[in-house]
């Protein structure tokens, strides 16, 4: 249908917030998605798209909002992070 001249797999890092990302990644599991493990980022959030930070396997050990991520690929290999949003920053809706 062409809807656009991208080339398939070229957008990357697409972004989700999800209020629970065991919940999320379960979801995606039984829908047949390979999505990674929950993961949380050794200090900051810098490893969610690149390695400027080391991935750390599990939930944020303190729940922190916008601290935990799973990834997977669509199946045109476009990339997409969800990342577990609890709690609002200020002045956010």
């Amino acid at each position: 249908m062409n809807l656009t001249s991208a080339a398939p797999g070229s957008a990357q890092a697409l972004h989700l917030a999800v209020s629970d990302i065991v919940a999320a990644r379960q979801q995606l599991v039984v829908q047949g998605i390979d999505a990674s493990e929950v993961f949380h980022c050794e200090s900051g959030t810098g490893c969610r798209f690149a390695s400027i930070d080391v991935r750390v396997s599990g939930r944020h050990p303190e729940r922190l909002s916008y601290g935990s991520f799973v990834s997977f690929k669509d199946p045109d290999g476009n990339g997409w992070l969800l990342q577990e949003v609890t709690e609002r920053l200020p002045g956010r809706v």
